[in-house]
């Protein structure tokens, strides 16, 4: 491992524990955003080679399922997710991963850059489900955290003419500025305000209606988008939340589910590669490989501002 970052679930299972019904029981290494350099192959690898710099795909499916076969192996059932209870993650000198999980970097795209396809390809396969590109009048993204800016480069690469970003944070919405949305706008977290809120909005878009939103957020508050328009649950801020769905119906708001990513990372390579996504300034910091470096690159990422980016520690 030479880059790995701190995700928020990371610096969650450190403080608490767990996450939701996933509980830490016994000591757990963590870290599933990484990318590193090929030490060793089995026999039957013949696409990768010593020495070759690669970033991991931190899911490893079953792939004999009916979801697998189907192509859909982000919902498999026996998923084996790096950092994720009982499976130790890549915070770590060496980890053992498939070959096919592990994806060469082209030259021009760095190491730090290749762990930061993880994050990005969240906000790449909320795009692809959202049906984003440039046929897409206004996109909304809900939140503007790590998840929340990498939706945004996202949509911006997908041809999205116009995106929006809101968020309770004006340090957040500074950053997605100069990320280059084309509204930032502060709203709060009370449901009655969405209707002054919503006119801002599209008041800051020029009146453009808004064909998807994306909650990078995950909270119960309306989300503005059209009839006959898309709204992705990206984030999960609570655990429950309450939404409209007769309003919904009426409107014909189709509502569907992103979890986690399935064949991203090509894409995000390219994306790289090209120029037309720049990860670099989600990272904020960097931290050796100590023990003394690791607790304090968790104690920054935990901080007040941890929303600015992703920490990483890296490897030597």
């Amino acid at each position: 491992m030479k880059a790995v970052g701190i995700c928020g679930s990371d610096v969650h299972y450190f403080r608490e524990m767990r996450i939701a019904h996933l509980v830490v029981e016994e000591p757990m290494v963590i870290g599933h955003e990484c990318a590193g350099m090929i030490e060793e192959v089995g026999s039957g690898v013949k696409h990768l080679a010593a020495g070759d710099r690669v970033a991991l795909e931190p899911g490893i499916s079953c792939r004999r399922c009916h979801r697998c076969k189907g192509g859909r192996y982000n919902l498999c059932e026996d998923m084996k997710f790096l950092a994720t209870p009982p499976v130790h993650g890549s915070l770590a000198n060496q980890v053992v991963h498939p070959a096919d999980l592990c994806f060469k970097l082209p030259d021009g795209v760095s190491l730090e850059e290749g762990a930061m396809c993880e994050p990005l390809s969240v906000g790449v396969h909320a795009c692809r489900r959202g049906g984003v590109g440039p046929e897409t009048a206004a996109v909304l993204i809900m939140g503007a955290g790590p998840i929340g800016l990498a939706a945004l480069l996202a949509a911006r690469a997908f041809g999205a003419p116009r995106v929006a970003i809101v968020d309770v944070d004006e340090h957040r919405l500074a950053v997605a500025r100069s990320l280059g949305a084309d509204a930032a706008v502060p709203v709060s977290t009370r449901p009655e305000d969405a209707a002054e809120e919503v006119a801002r909005i599209r008041a800051a878009l020029g009146g453009a209606e808004i064909d998807v939103s994306l909650d990078c957020a995950g909270f119960s508050k309306t989300v503005a988008t059209r009839p006959g328009g898309r709204v992705c649950l990206v984030g999960m801020g609570h655990s429950e939340m309450t939404v409209p769905l007769t309003s919904a119906a009426i409107r014909e708001v189709d509502v569907v589910g992103v979890f986690r990513y399935r064949d991203t990372w090509p894409l995000c390579i390219e994306l790289l590669r090209s120029g037309k996504v720049d990860v670099r300034p989600l990272i904020t910091h960097r931290f050796g490989f100590s023990q003394q470096e690791v607790e304090k690159a968790f104690e920054v990422s935990a901080g007040p501002r941890s929303h600015q980016g992703h920490v990483q520690p890296l490897g030597s």
